[in-house]
């Protein structure tokens, strides 16, 4: 049998700030109803999600989730982070709502995904179809291996604390002699993450480490996307 299709059903506190937040990122309410029960759908080409309301939901604690294939992560996050900046004057980095950045991560086969985050604390799993062939370069170092670590914590299991934990305490004995790039990376990460603990002043300081990090031209070209983050952080920050 073909054409059978699985539509995640997730829940939210209001179907009219879900609705709202989802049109933000270019999305569609396709269907809005009060009675007898909240219920909104929202779409956008083929993804489609459907919501329910929840008086006492507690975005803090629940556990909704689900995973989109779609065929290009990069693209669709940029799409949706025009989209927040247009609604929100920002990227939405902390707090609730929110959106990471694509990254490869060990736990995902070498796939670079994101996640958002919504009013209602619901985390939509993005994910390219294809895993990449292209292996990224093994860490070499003590604290790329950690980072490694740190980015399966902070953005697979949203565990942001333990995530800081483990990359304090490895940043902190990093030697003289770890690879700029690697010590690059890792304080942009650590930054991002003081951002979602609503910790502006730890993440400007983690910044300004970063400036000051000796890279090359070509360290900067391979390192772009997360300069060009760190740089959007940094505009953001108080």
């Amino acid at each position: 049998m073909t054409g059978e299709k699985t539509i995640p059903l997730l829940p939210c506190r209001s179907i009219d700030e879900t609705a709202e937040f989802y049109r933000a990122l270019g999305f569609q309410e396709t269907l809005h109803q009060t009675r007898p029960n909240p219920y909104t759908v929202v779409e956008k080409d083929d993804i489609q999600l459907h919501f329910f309301g929840v008086d006492d939901l507690d975005p803090e604690t629940t556990y909704g989730t689900c995973v989109v294939i779609v065929p290009d992560t990069g693209a669709l996050f940029e799409t949706f982070a025009a989209g927040m900046r247009a609604a929100y004057g920002k990227l939405l980095v902390s707090g609730i709502p929110r959106m990471t950045r694509p990254r490869k991560r060990a736990n995902t086969g070498n796939r670079a995904g994101f996640s958002v985050v919504d009013p209602g604390g619901n985390t939509i799993r993005f994910f390219p179809a294809d895993e990449d062939t292209e292996e990224p370069p093994a860490p070499t170092s003590r604290l790329g291996r950690t980072l490694a670590r740190a980015i399966v914590l902070g953005d697979a299991k949203g565990d942001t604390a333990q995530a800081a934990k483990i990359l304090d305490a490895t940043l902190a004995k990093t030697p003289d002699d770890t690879p700029p790039r690697e010590l690059a990376e890792a304080l942009a990460y650590r930054a991002e993450l003081a951002a979602r603990q609503n910790d502006p002043a730890r993440a400007r300081d983690l910044l300004d480490r970063l400036a000051r990090v000796p890279l090359t031209d070509d360290d900067r070209t391979s390192l772009a996307t997360t300069l060009t983050a760190a740089a959007d952080l940094s505009a953001q920050l108080p």
